[in-house]
């Protein structure tokens, strides 16, 4: 029993590192994805904090800084960890975050993100209801990010600045 106990704890760290590395891979060409796609212009995000900038040292890594046009960093989680779990709300709860990017959230993590004053983007739209990545755009007006949207956002035009800016490698 003990050795089936240990062979199931050590796969499940295996699968959890496994997903926590594709994760840290995909979150930042995700938020610069999402920036692109409503143009919110390059100098009004950053992967690096301009305290991280100057000192070149990161104490602990941030996913994604918003700056808005008093040139004020808004601090941006990301957590594609799937509907249900925990950690994906946790994570924001653990850091100084103002918005949470999830690619789905449980009704109980919305309410208890809104309790905490922390906006959240929900990526994949689960019903009619939802507007899925489409909320993003209410939080650059929220935050005062300046952003302009030439054209319909379609999934043609999604593609287009996927694969023109190697945003998938």
């Amino acid at each position: 029993m003990i050795l089936i106990n240990t062979l199931a704890v050590k796969r499940a760290a295996i699968v959890g590192g496994f997903w926590s590395r594709t994760g840290k891979i995909i979150e930042k060409p995700l938020m610069e994805s999402l920036c692109m796609l409503f143009g919110v212009p390059e100098m009004n995000y950053s992967r690096l904090s301009e305290m991280e900038k100057d000192t070149k040292k990161i104490e602990r890594e941030v996913d994604y800084y918003l700056i808005d046009e008093n040139n004020k960093e808004i601090y941006c989680e990301v957590k594609l960890m799937g509907k249900g779990n925990p950690e994906s709300a946790d994570a924001a709860f653990a850091r100084d975050t103002n918005i949470l990017i999830a690619d789905s959230l449980s009704d109980k993590n919305k309410k208890q993100l809104e309790s905490k004053n922390i906006d959240w983007v929900q990526l994949s739209k689960i019903n009619e209801e939802d507007i899925g990545f489409k909320k993003f755009e209410d939080i650059l007006k929220k935050y005062k990010i300046p952003y302009h949207i030439e054209e319909d956002i379609t999934l043609e035009r999604i593609s287009n600045i996927i694969h023109n800016h190697k945003l998938y490698l």
